[in-house]
């Protein structure tokens, strides 16, 4: 015969055994799902934004290279058109050279002189690259830091007597308002 309490019991411990009959580890373990699964989920968002962050700065790389080589490629074009600028300007020297040389020949000289530099400064540019440029001027300044302290001292001289000698124009409108014929007499401005 079977005792009642005895199947009472087995089915108590196999309620015990089970973890899905008990309320507190169902809980625990559902918890433990759930953080496993967001865990998994935050860490394949983090995934993906480490590869979107990664794919955007490939991309920023990417165009700024290009924009780099496209505005080397815009600068040389105008190193270039500037090289073919001189020339045209050295060409226009020799003719003014011509034109001078039979009245003073000496500034014919000078100018067909100058005419000549620019020609071969020319020739010089328009083989020559942006960053060949840049590398000669920093070559230059490096080999002679007075001449472009010096030119640059000038270049500001001249600019600041620029500036200085232009004249202001609410002084100018000042005097031509006032009527001519007044003048302001010595000691008071009132005319007394």
């Amino acid at each position: 015969m079977i005792n009642p309490s005895s199947t009472s019991t087995s089915g108590n411990n196999r309620s015990s055994t089970n973890p899905t009959t008990r309320p507190g580890d169902s809980t625990s373990e559902l918890l433990g799902r759930a953080n496993e699964v967001v865990s998994d989920a935050v860490s394949k968002v983090a995934e993906v934004a480490q590869d979107a962050g990664q794919l955007a700065k490939e991309h920023a790389s990417s165009l700024a290279a290009d924009a780099k080589a496209k505005g080397k490629e815009y600068l040389n074009q105008q190193v270039s058109s500037g090289a073919d600028m001189a020339r045209n300007v050295a060409t226009s020297f020799k003719r003014a050279a011509d034109d001078l040389d039979p009245n003073a020949p000496q500034v014919a000289n000078f100018v067909r002189g100058a005419a000549d530099r620019l020609t071969s400064f020319s020739d010089e540019m328009k083989d020559q690259s942006v960053d060949d440029l840049v590398r000669r001027a920093s070559d230059f300044t490096r080999q002679q830091p007075l001449v472009v302290f010096g030119l640059a001292s000038l270049t500001g001289f001249f600019l600041f007597r620029a500036l200085k000698a232009k004249p202001d124009h609410s002084s100018a409108s000042s005097e031509l308002s006032r009527p001519q014929g007044s003048h302001e007499r010595m000691g008071s401005p009132y005319g007394s």
